[in-house]
């Protein structure tokens, strides 16, 4: 769990991605590594587009392990029109041209006898793979499962995805493997202020993060039609010239 001082430290730093990266050498000396700040930013209805632009990107053998079945392209669709934003919850991590790189799906159960039960599924794009962003999306999915009164936090997957069952057994979900497929479930502590207060502080990192983004990207966009212009007039002057 990320402490309160661990978002501070890390929203002093949200404008870094502005600066070139900078090659600098590695000590020798290895050292623990530490927490990851990845933001990860709700994701709402109107952002239906992103979300099968993003599904529809996946490979056949990764829409195989994220839905169970070789998922077509009308299935996904019907899938992304069918989400139900007010009862669940999803979340996105974005790059820095506001691609939807990585995405979670935390559904809650419909049945108000098992309303404290809920399920988590993710999927992370081929290119954005090997940075723990499953692991930092499921951090999060439990975060606000605890938040919402969840006791019970379920993962259904194939048993070949390795990478699934990894991150439920790295947060202490007991793993049951059933031939072919695999399903984990997670006892979720109660919620706490701690607990609250995350939730807040998270959704407000990645907020500012988002933010700065779009004002990162539209300043580009600018300077690019800027250029355009200035080659535009260049030309004309190139071809009036006597």
């Amino acid at each position: 769990m990320l402490t309160a001082k661990t978002l501070l430290k890390a929203s002093l730093g949200l404008g870094s991605f502005l600066k070139a990266p900078m090659v600098e050498a590695q000590p020798r000396a290895t050292f623990a590594p530490q927490p990851v700040m990845v933001p990860i930013r709700s994701i709402g209805p109107r952002e239906r587009d992103r979300i099968a632009q993003h599904l529809l990107a996946l490979t056949p053998h990764d829409r195989y392990l994220r839905f169970g079945y070789a998922a077509g392209d009308e299935q996904i669709q019907r899938y992304v029109d069918g989400l139900d934003f007010e009862r669940d919850e999803l979340f996105g991590i974005y790059n820095r041209r506001l691609d939807l790189i990585a995405m979670a799906h935390l559904a809650f159960a419909p049945d108000e006898q098992h309303s404290d039960c809920a399920e988590f599924g993710v999927s992370v794009a081929a290119h954005a793979r090997g940075r723990g962003y499953g692991a930092r999306l499921f951090e999060r999915a439990v975060v606000v499962a605890r938040n919402e009164g969840v006791g019970m936090l379920f993962i259904h997957a194939l048993s070949e995805n390795a990478a699934m069952l990894k991150i439920a057994r790295n947060a202490g979900a007991t793993v049951v493997r059933s031939g072919s497929e695999s399903e984990a479930h997670l006892q979720l502590p109660s919620a706490t202020f701690d607990s609250r207060m995350s939730e807040i502080a998270l959704e407000q990192y990645a907020a500012v993060d988002y933010h700065l983004k779009t004002r990162a990207k539209q300043f580009w966009a600018f300077l690019a039609s800027l250029q355009e212009v200035r080659s535009g007039m260049r030309d004309a002057r190139s071809k009036s010239a006597p």
